[in-house]
């Protein structure tokens, strides 16, 4: 790799994905298109999205509620619309996806089915820090089981001295508590660190002890390739607004296992659009759940929430989640190594994301001293649109379906700029 403009162009010259960041708006800054460094976040805008919405605004202009029952689009089916796309994005069968609601909800309505603490089994395991929505869903669901969370909520934490969780660690403590943990819940990726976990060991060590395997993919999906049918994870709630370019406010994915299609015995909210497509509008008494994923569906679907996140599932389908992956992993590796070239003379700041593109995706959170808020600032006034997370880190996030290796170097560019002007001088 080379710290060069002619290289950055060169790359994307020969990225066959180039073409890509055309089908995207991008946030403009006093008339220049800025360099957008934050889908970990919320994505861009599809070009298409707008197409999309005013073809359903006429639609429902013109048919009114005929709207649910007409046309290639019936609004009756539009989960179904989604369905292939998002069971390829996280590996799994169609009837094991649905798209619905808003990531905690999902979280909640998961956790209603598969948390069934009893007075031997009623811990959860998650990673220490985790997302705060995260936390607070588990919390209150610890609670309103009638358990206090400093005794039921197990956090595992980095070593001493590291940033990151072992794998052996997580599955240490795991064994640990083998015959009082109810449920293993972490986030597959940490949306602090950026770190990526190793899903399949994790859902193999909880089922071993006789606990349920759940994540909180938010980070994930759209991001990194996923198998949850055959890790055989047991659920599985993503949001769809950040690298699946849904539009602030998303909706949000769900994925069941099928080993759990049928099963009348779990307990559900339950809701009339996940009753039996077949009996729904007989409007009769007695809940019959819809196969699959599906069955976990309250509320009419929100058609005008899923209009843009369609759009964005065709571009994922056109070019496929491995290609993305690849490309990703090329960009992000361009990036750790811009910002450690920077590094090289004087230690400025720390890459607290895993060095392995196995334990991560194309977030790289950087660990500033105290003046790396200033950094962000001075980044912010020259276009650059990135993430900055209390105490001291910023969260730069090259997404391979628009950014590029220019955009990557122009922001190596940019640091260095700051780095002369003594912008991260004590």
């Amino acid at each position: 790799m080379q710290n060069t403009l002619a290289y950055a162009r060169l790359q994307d010259k020969n990225d066959e994905l180039n073409f890509l960041q055309k089908q995207f708006h991008f946030p403009q800054k006093n008339g220049e298109k800025a360099l957008y460094l934050c889908g970990n976040s919320l994505g861009l805008q599809p070009k298409t999205a707008k197409k999309e919405f005013v073809k359903e605004l006429d639609r429902w202009a013109d048919l009114g509620v005929e709207g649910y029952f007409k046309g290639e689009t019936a609004w009756l089916y539009y989960h179904q619309y989604l369905s292939k796309a998002s069971a390829s994005l996280v590996g799994a069968k169609e009837n094991e996806v649905i798209v619905m609601n808003t990531l905690t909800t999902n979280l909640h309505l998961a956790m209603v089915s598969f948390y069934r603490p009893t007075q031997q089994r009623f811990k959860i395991i998650m990673e220490g820090s985790a997302f705060p929505s995260d936390q607070y869903a588990i919390e209150s669901q610890v609670k309103f089981h009638g358990f206090l969370p400093e005794n039921s909520i197990v956090e595992i934490f980095p070593r001493e001295g590291e940033r990151t969780l072992r794998t052996e660690d997580i599955l240490q403590t795991i064994d640990n508590h083998k015959d009082s943990v109810a449920l293993v819940l972490l986030g597959g990726i940490n949306y602090y660190t950026g770190q990526f976990f190793d899903l399949k060991k994790i859902t193999q060590k909880a089922h071993e002890v006789g606990a349920i395997a759940g994540f909180d993919l938010a980070h994930v999906a759209g991001n990194i390739p996923l198998q949850l049918h055959d890790w055989d994870v047991d659920f599985a709630v993503w949001c769809t607004y950040k690298y699946l370019n849904s539009g602030p406010g998303g909706p949000s994915g769900m994925f069941v296992n099928e080993r759990f299609a049928n099963d009348e015995t779990l307990p559900r909210f339950a809701g009339w659009w996940g009753h039996n497509l077949e009996q729904r509008f007989q409007m009769k008494k007695g809940f019959i759940q819809m196969n699959g994923a599906a069955g976990w569906q309250l509320s009419t679907a929100q058609v005008f929430n899923f209009v843009a996140h369609k759009a964005s599932l065709e571009i994922f389908e056109s070019v496929g989640i491995e290609k993305l992956r690849q490309k990703s992993i090329q960009l992000t590796a361009y990036l750790e190594f811009i910002l450690n070239r920077i590094n090289e003379k004087t230690p400025y700041f720390d890459i607290i994301t895993p060095a392995n593109p196995n334990e991560r995706g194309c977030q790289l959170s950087v660990l500033t001293g105290e003046n790396g808020k200033k950094l962000f600032d001075f980044l912010a006034k020259n276009h650059v649109i990135c993430d900055w997370r209390e105490p001291n880190v910023i969260r730069f996030s090259p997404v391979p379906l628009y950014n590029s290796f220019q955009d990557v170097y122009r922001l190596g560019q940019l640091i260095e700029k700051a780095i002369c002007e003594n912008i991260l001088k004590n």
